[in-house]
């Protein structure tokens, strides 16, 4: 199957031509100062592009930036200096993924969880934290502290000699298995 040409003409493509004018403008006569932005826009009657139809363009063009995710050091700074709350969560998950491969698997995570949590409290309380940002504040905050408590409190319960004991867990286990 061949490959589709992107930018070939379809029957009602409201793309301008080479020089700039919109295609509606040249064959009518009209000013240049109406434009036409993507296929599914169309001029309302201040000439200001409005969307007719609820389907997205073809190609996105742009995406919105996650609130939060500019540099977290002045644009100056050298790259590790910009971007250091995501370099201290991954150093520091890095660090506990070493501990759990040298066999002391229940401190190792806990510092993962820690990590994340320490992920959640930056975000939280700091205005820009660079690439840590990845969503909307609220969920970044609630994925990372949600993940982190739960690595966490999973490595203290975990057999044997758990750290940390829930005693109605056992009950609840014994009761969905027998």
């Amino acid at each position: 199957m061949p490959a589709e040409d992107t930018n070939a003409e379809r029957p009602g493509d409201a793309r301008a031509p080479e020089d700039g004018a919109p295609r509606a403008a040249q064959a009518s006569g009209e000013p240049d100062g109406i434009t036409v932005r993507d296929p599914v826009s169309a001029p309302d009657a201040e000439g200001r592009p409005r969307r007719t139809t609820r389907r997205f363009p073809l190609f996105t063009r742009d995406t919105a930036r996650p609130e939060g995710g500019g540099r977290a050091a002045a644009g100056d700074a050298p790259a590790p200096a910009r971007q250091w709350p995501v370099l201290t969560v991954t150093l520091l998950v890095g660090v506990g993924l070493l501990l759990t491969a040298l066999d002391v698997f229940r401190w190792g995570l806990v510092l993962v969880g820690a990590a994340l949590l320490l992920g959640a409290a930056l975000r939280w309380a700091m205005p820009r934290v660079g690439m840590l940002a990845v969503r909307s504040r609220f969920t970044d905050i609630a994925t990372y502290g949600v993940l982190g408590l739960s690595i966490a409190l999973l490595a203290l319960m975990a057999q044997p000699n758990p750290v940390l004991e829930i005693p109605f867990l056992k009950d609840t286990l014994h009761f969905t298995v027998s």
